[in-house]
Formats: C-alpha cells, structure tokens, sequence
C-alpha cells in the first residue's frame, strides 16, 4: 500500500491548548506523526496539486486567513500561538475585519485549535498528501494511505477546529467526483467529523457516515446527533451513528454494520476512510475501548466492501500505542 507523507507537517507545533478551562499541552503533537511513520517504515512525498482542490472545498476568505494570520499575528506584537478568544456564534455578518484577533475568532469555533509559523505550511502539506493518495486509488491501487497531521474533519468550508486546518478527506472526495466517481466517506474516528458533514450537508451525491461518541457526552456536541440527516437536496446522504462511552468491539460492530449497508445501498464506486485510531481504549482524550486487534477487524470489514480506498488520517492521541494501532489497520486492507 502506498503511504504519502511530508516533513513539513512537523513544523505545526503549538504548544497548548484550552480544554475544559485549563490550559493543557497541545494533544495533537508532531510525535504523533513521527510514531506512524517509523512504525510504517516507508512513506512517500506527496504530489504538490496547488490550491485549485483546497480552494474547491474551503472559501478564498478563510484561506487567505490560514495564510495571513501568523504574520498578523507578528505585526501585532502578540506573544505565542495566534488564537482567538472572541467566537460570533449567531451567525457571521460579511464584516471587513482587520484586527487579527476578530479575524482568527470568526474562522473558529474552539480554542483548540492555535496557528504558529508552520501552520499553513503543513495542513497545505497534509492536503496533498489526501491528494496524492487518491491520485494513487484513480490509477488502480486498491487502496492507499494519507498521513494527514494537522487531521482535517473537523475543518468547515470556512472555520477550523478540533487541531483541524483543511478538511484533507472532503478535498479528496470533491476531487473524486470531478473525476466522475460517486463517493462515500466512512469517518471512523471517536469524535465526529462535524467539518465533512457541513461540507456535504446538501450533497446528494456524497454520502457521508459517521460512527462516533454520542456528541450529547463528547465533543464537537453541537454536530453529529442521530437526526441530522442531510438537507435540500441531500436529505437522506448523512448518516450518524452515536455510541456511548465504553463502547468495545462488540457495541461498535453492528454500528459497522449499518454503516456498511448504507454505503453499499448508496452503490458508491469510491470510499474515503477518516480513520481516527483515538477509539483506542488507551486513548487519553476519548472514551471507547477498542483493543489494538480490533483495529486489524475494522479494516478487514470496510475491506469487504470490495471499493478502491482512500484512508485519511485522522485524530489518535495515545502517541506510544498510536504507530501500531495504525500499522495494525492499515495491514487489515
């Protein structure tokens, strides 16, 4: 299997975060990538396809954001991690900002989620990586693998959140269907990928399922609640399936299950996988209780779907256990 993945996507290395009203060590670190790639022994560079399939999902304004704000943060004279602290939360009037803080605040929706020096740099390098990997399955590979750090399905058309810059999978999945490909995508990760609904919300020729923490426990909270079912035009192309802490293999089977159905009735030719190895029960910041064999069972069963296979990764934060689990799915396929 074909694994992309670029250094560049150390230099993202914010040094905390807001969780719970403490401030914490950023979670999602550069060790992390560093683990899965010594425990895969062989990535390659991605391809560089530009900003015409980021700019495809993600409006020019939030992009020009991502790559304006470290230097306004600079001239700004501010001190550590660009952040914002102010959040519109009825809406978003189309107001002429200027002030770096009301800016980073209107493209938010957590403070989880910093910009440094290198931010831009790596989830630019991330979503080539999701690129490249499905410039990898379009010419015949069944299946290949997007090491993708900073992850990406938290990341809305126009806001960020949850260590999430560029939404990688949604990027891949609109590039899939210019080239003619009905899509799914299985986001598999503990929390669910608010950012990848949005973006498909009224799509109905992208199905979107989830299987995740019940967000009325667990973060993001405000997505992912069983009766959200898509709108317009793509009424019926969401599926969420919420879990309750605790959930071990046998719990989290059938939900596979009923995922699996659903993208075989939607009779998708193309399956993009947000794989998020945080399910694992030694996960420091999630609550499922999945073992590492479990994650070799969970590939084998998307596997059997028999569909060319895009995986994306996304969160996992137990760093010591976080290279095997990965390896262990990954060999699964």
């Amino acid at each position: 299997m074909k694994c992309f993945f670029d250094p560049r996507q150390l230099g993202h290395a914010p040094a905390r975060e807001l969780h719970r009203g403490a401030w914490v060590p950023y979670a999602e670190k550069p060790a992390r990538a560093e683990q899965i790639v010594e425990a895969l022994g062989a990535v390659l560079p991605p391809r560089d396809f530009g900003l015409v399939p980021i700019a495809a999902v993600h409006s020019a304004d939030y992009l020009a954001l991502l790559t304006e704000a470290w230097s306004a943060w600079e001239a700004a004279g501010r001190e550590g991690d660009a952040m914002g602290y102010t959040f519109p939360v009825v809406g978003r009037r189309p107001l002429a900002l200027d002030t770096i803080d009301a800016r980073i605040g209107a493209y938010s929706f957590d403070a989880a989620t910093p910009i440094t020096a290198g931010t831009w740099q790596a989830a630019y390098a991330a979503a080539q990586c999701a690129l490249s990997a499905l410039d990898a399955v379009l010419e015949g590979d069944r299946t290949a693998f997007a090491l993708c750090r900073p992850p990406g399905h938290h990341a809305g058309a126009d806001y960020m959140g949850g260590y999430c810059y560029l939404n990688n999978a949604a990027i891949a999945a609109r590039q899939a269907q210019a080239s003619g490909r009905r899509v799914a995508v299985l986001d598999v990760d503990y929390h669910h990928g608010n950012g990848t609904q949005d973006i498909f919300y009224a799509d109905p020729d992208v199905l979107f399922v989830s299987i995740h923490a019940d967000p009325r426990t667990d973060y993001p909270y405000y997505w992912g609640h069983a009766d959200e079912r898509g709108e317009g035009a793509g009424l019926g192309s969401n599926l969420n399936l919420p879990l309750p802490r605790g959930t071990d293999w046998a719990q989290y089977a059938p939900a596979l299950e009923t995922a699996k159905a659903a993208i075989a009735a939607a009779q998708a030719d193309l399956l993009v996988v947000s794989f998020g190895a945080d399910t694992f029960a030694g996960d420091p910041i999630s609550g499922f209780a999945l073992q590492s064999e479990d994650f070799d069972r969970l590939a084998r069963s998307i596997a059997a779907l028999d569909l060319p296979t895009l995986v994306v990764m996304e969160g996992g934060y137990a760093v010591g256990d976080l290279g095997r689990n990965v390896a262990t799915f990954l060999g699964g396929f």
